[in-house]
């Protein structure tokens, strides 16, 4: 079967959903776009993407990850249209925080 560059066979619209991958810092964010096999799992996504190499603070077992702000498992299937997100770790409790902001 000819395909016409840009469009997919049966196959892979079927067998395929496209998800990102994100990661922010404070001075950095970075948004990996990723065509993935059904049933790929968070944790598979995140290795694919590549974004372990690009930031080597990222610990998976340290790191909480989450789809779309909702925290999930490393194990979570992804679903179309998914962003899975690696959360950095918090640097001062946000309770603590407005506490201290609150009593000068």
């Amino acid at each position: 079967m000819r395909l016409l560059k840009g469009h997919m066979s049966y196959m892979e619209k079927y067998d395929t959903i496209s998800v990102e991958v994100a990661f922010a810092k404070p001075d950095k964010q970075v948004i990996l776009p990723l065509v993935v096999p059904v049933a790929t799992t968070v944790e598979q996504a995140i290795e694919k993407s590549g974004i372990l190499k690009q930031f080597e603070e990222i610990d998976l077992s340290k790191n909480w990850v989450g789809i779309f702000s909702q925290p999930c498992a490393l194990s979570t299937a992804l679903r179309e249209g998914d962003r899975v997100e690696i959360y950095r770790p918090l640097i001062v409790d946000p309770k603590e925080s407005r506490r201290r902001w609150v009593n000068g």
